[in-house]
């Protein structure tokens, strides 16, 4: 198929690493279990990056190459070059989608784009989680129920300090009675960012079908659908020397 959505699955692969539960759960990597669902679809086209390569994988190149990138970190977040982050920034404000999932909320590129601390409340209890559909008819949640239930994972409550969204797609509420906003869009420049909660290392939510759909659903929408133009002041700032990307 042509004019696939070019997709970069990053993921600072460390757990993977140096944890034998998670290597149990994910032997692969949790980039080769995402990069596995995704690559089953046919309009996608599907690649990896982890921490530990080069540029942590995020070469101008690939950068160049990447249509949707989606983000997962945990213990590393401090440890993801400045000057990789800005690359990433730019590439975001040009047009490339940013998929950010579970503990990714606390990585650089996020809290750059959100300006805020991005912190919530947290506990590691594998306990059940009904997440609720609260934007029927978004691409997002196309081909879903009202629902998704996740019978082991961990908690996140509120208060998430990020800015208001522009939908929030999901809010979950767990066994412990905490709420949360799980799923939740922006728009920063001329590129879409869809924060998604569900992702903890050691519970299999990423061979979970619904989550699966939820990320290839979000991967389309966040495409860009053609030539992306941004007005000053970012031009003047030097952002833009190359054409934004297309993908379809």
């Amino acid at each position: 198929m042509t004019n696939r959505i070019r997709v970069t699955v990053w993921n600072e692969n460390k757990h993977e690493r140096t944890n034998p539960v998670v290597q149990a759960v994910y032997p692969q990597g949790i980039h080769g279990a995402i990069a596995g669902f995704l690559s089953k679809c046919p309009d996608l086209a599907v690649r990896t990056a982890t921490q530990d390569q080069p540029s942590h994988g995020l070469s101008d190149e690939v950068l160049q190459q990447t249509d949707v990138l989606t983000w997962w970190g945990h213990l590393l977040h401090e440890a993801v070059e400045d000057a990789v982050v800005d690359k990433v920034h730019r590439r975001v404000l040009m047009g490339m989608g940013l998929i950010v999932l579970h503990s990714g909320h606390y990585s650089k590129i996020f809290r750059r784009l959100m300006g805020t601390g991005c912190t919530l409340k947290w506990r590691e209890a594998g306990e059940r989680e009904v997440l609720w559909v609260t934007s029927p008819g978004h691409p997002i949640v196309q081909g879903l129920g009202e629902c998704l239930v996740l019978e082991h994972t961990e908690m996140y409550g509120e208060y998430f300090d990020v800015p208001a969204p522009e939908d929030v797609v999901f809010i979950s509420n767990f066994a412990g009675g905490e709420a949360f906003r799980s799923g939740l869009t922006y728009r920063r420049g001329a590129g879409k960012v869809f924060y998604f909660r569900p992702g903890h290392e050691t519970f299999p939510i990423y061979h979970d079908p619904g989550v699966q759909k939820v990320i290839a659903n979000a991967v389309r929408w966040a495409a860009p659908t053609g030539t992306m133009k941004l007005e000053m002041p970012c031009k003047e700032m030097g952002w833009f020397e190359q054409a934004p990307p297309t993908s379809r």
